[in-house]
């Protein structure tokens, strides 16, 4: 191990480290740029296909058409990073308050375990990225922003998809709601 991957490494239960799941989504980006894999856009939902897996890994291929975006979310126990192909997408993060960065092209950003953030296309045309995790995604948890500012987990889903079905909180009737 490095010096460069001590400094990156976390107690994820995971032999890769932020800079090699860094240079992962780099290396298959550039793939995708070659047009080695298939990329489709769906207008009413983010469209995703997993490009590879194994034990300690899983990658995935998005595509955001305007105005998609994730709900604010963190990976579980996983970490993760992602390559922006084409195109330009926002986060917006969790750091003692909503703080938002640009990922343009051939950017793009890390996800340490405990990283709470919301992925969108805000601009007027389609994105491409590719997100790896590791361990590969088995549970994704989500936040809402309180009144107070404060960080409120709102639910918690198994799953190995980054792109599960989850309805938001707008969605349930408020008769259904807990403590509501």
């Amino acid at each position: 191990m490095t010096a460069d991957d001590a400094a990156t490494r976390t107690t994820a239960p995971t032999p890769l480290t932020l800079d090699r799941l860094s240079a992962l989504t780099a290396r298959i980006a550039e793939e995708v740029r070659q047009g080695i894999h298939e990329i489709r856009f769906d207008a009413e939902n983010r469209w995703s296909v997993r490009l590879h897996a194994d034990d300690y890994t899983d990658v995935w291929l998005i595509s955001w058409t305007p105005d998609q975006s994730t709900r604010l979310h963190d990976h579980a126990g996983s970490l993760g990073a992602l390559t922006v192909v084409t195109g330009t997408l926002v986060e917006r993060y969790w750091d003692a308050g909503l703080r938002e960065r640009a990922l343009p092209e051939s950017g793009g950003g890390r996800f340490p375990l405990g990283h709470v953030h919301d992925v969108v296309n805000a601009s007027d045309r389609p994105a491409v990225s590719v997100h790896a995790y590791s361990p590969p995604l088995t549970a994704m948890h989500y936040y809402e922003v309180t009144g107070d500012d404060a960080l409120r987990r709102t639910g918690s889903v198994l799953t190995t998809d980054p792109e599960p079905d989850v309805p938001t909180l707008a969605s349930v009737p408020a008769s259904g709601r807990a403590g509501r």
